[in-house]
C-alpha cells in the first residue's frame, strides 16, 4: 500500500519540478482526476487550468454536479456533445470507440491549450489503465486511446503508479469530499462503452436513466462498481401489446483494485425491484437481466 503522506509530498514536488509555467488538467469529477487536481493545485496554484469536456456521454446530473463541486476553481466547461456524437456515428467496434473518444479529448485540450498558451496536460491515469492498455485487453482513452502525435510538451500523470483504492486513500488525506473519494469508478469514454454497438442519442438517454436507477437502488450494498448497460433489443409485452424493446443488463461487482472482480450476490427482491422500475419508468425497455460474470473471464465494463 502507498505511504500516503510521503506520496503527497513527492507528487507535489515532482509536479512542481516537471511543469514550467501553466498546465491544464483534464477534469472528469471522478476520484482520479480530482486527486490530481488537488495535487497540482498545491504544486502550481493559479497556474492550474481545470477543463471539463461535456461529451454527452456522462451520467444523469453529472455535469451540474461537477460544476458545483469545482466551483472554487477556475473551471472551464467545453460543450462538445454534438462533436463527440458526430465522430462516434456509425462506430460499433469497442476499440475504435475508445480511440475516437481519446482522439477528440486530446484535440479539444490542444485547442484550449493553444488559446491559453499552455504546454502541459495533467491526466488522472492510474496503474490498471496502463496494464489493460499495454496488455491489449482494452485501450483506455487516456493511454492506448491517445493519438500518436500530440501538441503538448509533456503529459503529467501523478497517480499512474497507484491502484484505485490507493488513489482513494490519497484523496482522503487531501481532505477531498466523501462524495468524490468514495465515488464509484466511471469509464473515461463514459456511457459510450455501456452501449453495445453504435451509439445514438436514444440509446444514451435510455442507458443514462437505467444507470441512475441502478445506482440509486444498489448503493446500500456498497458495490465497488455498479451500473446499467444497454445490450440489444428483445421481444416483450407491455399491456396487451407486443414490444421490441431494449435489453438492459445490470452489473454489480466487488473488487479491491479493479484488476479482478467478483459479481455481487444481490438479493432477488432488490433485482426484481430494479427491473420493475427500469421497465416501468423507461417505456422503451422490455427486458432486464443481471450479469453474474466475474473478472476474469469478463471485464467489468462491457466494452
Amino acid at each position: 500500500m502507498v505511504e500516503v503522506e510521503k506520496f503527497i509530498e513527492e507528487a507535489v514536488s515532482d509536479i512542481d519540478g516537471e511543469i514550467d509555467g501553466d498546465a491544464m488538467i483534464a477534469l472528469s469529477g471522478g476520484v482520479d482526476s480530482s486527486v490530481c487536481a488537488e495535487l497540482a493545485y498545491r504544486a502550481i496554484g493559479e497556474n492550474l487550468h481545470p477543463v471539463f469536456v461535456d461529451t454527452g456521454l456522462m451520467r444523469k446530473g453529472e455535469v451540474d454536479q461537477i460544476k458545483k463541486t469545482f466551483s472554487h476553481m477556475n473551471l472551464r466547461v467545453v460543450e462538445a456533445r454534438d462533436r463527440f456524437l458526430g465522430e462516434l456515428e456509425g462506430v460499433v467496434d469497442p476499440e475504435e470507440k475508445r480511440h475516437v473518444v481519446g482522439r477528440e479529448f486530446i484535440r479539444i485540450f490542444e485547442e484550449v491549450a493553444r488559446e491559453l498558451d499552455i504546454d502541459y496536460l495533467i491526466q488522472g491515469t492510474i496503474y490498471p489503465d496502463k496494464i489493460e492498455s499495454d496488455g491489449g485487453i482494452k485501450s483506455h482513452h487516456n493511454v492506448g486511446g491517445l493519438p500518436e502525435r500530440i501538441e503538448f510538451k509533456s503529459i503529467v500523470e501523478p497517480v499512474s503508479d497507484l491502484y484505485k483504492d490507493e488513489v482513494r486513500e490519497v484523496g482522503r488525506a487531501l481532505d477531498l469530499p466523501e462524495d468524490i473519494t468514495e465515488r464509484m469508478p466511471f469509464p473515461g469514454p463514459g456511457l459510450g462503452v455501456r452501449v453495445i454497438g453504435e451509439i445514438t442519442r436514444e440509446k444514451l438517454d435510455v442507458v443514462r436513466e437505467a444507470n441512475a436507477i441502478v445506482e440509486e437502488e444498489i448503493m446500500k450494498y456498497e458495490p465497488w462498481q455498479a451500473f446499467a448497460a444497454l445490450l440489444s433489443r428483445g421481444t416483450g409485452v407491455k399491456g396487451d401489446k407486443r414490444v421490441h424493446g431494449w435489453i438492459i443488463s445490470i452489473r454489480s461487482v466487488e473488487s479491491r483494485d479493479g484488476m479482478t472482480a467478483r459479481a455481487m450476490n444481490i438479493p432477488m427482491e432488490s433485482l426484481k425491484k430494479m427491473g420493475q422500475r427500469i421497465t416501468s419508468e423507461i417505456s422503451s425497455v422490455s427486458r432486464v437481466v443481471y450479469d453474474v460474470t466475474d473478472k476474469p473471464p469478463g471485464t467489468i465494463e462491457y466494452e
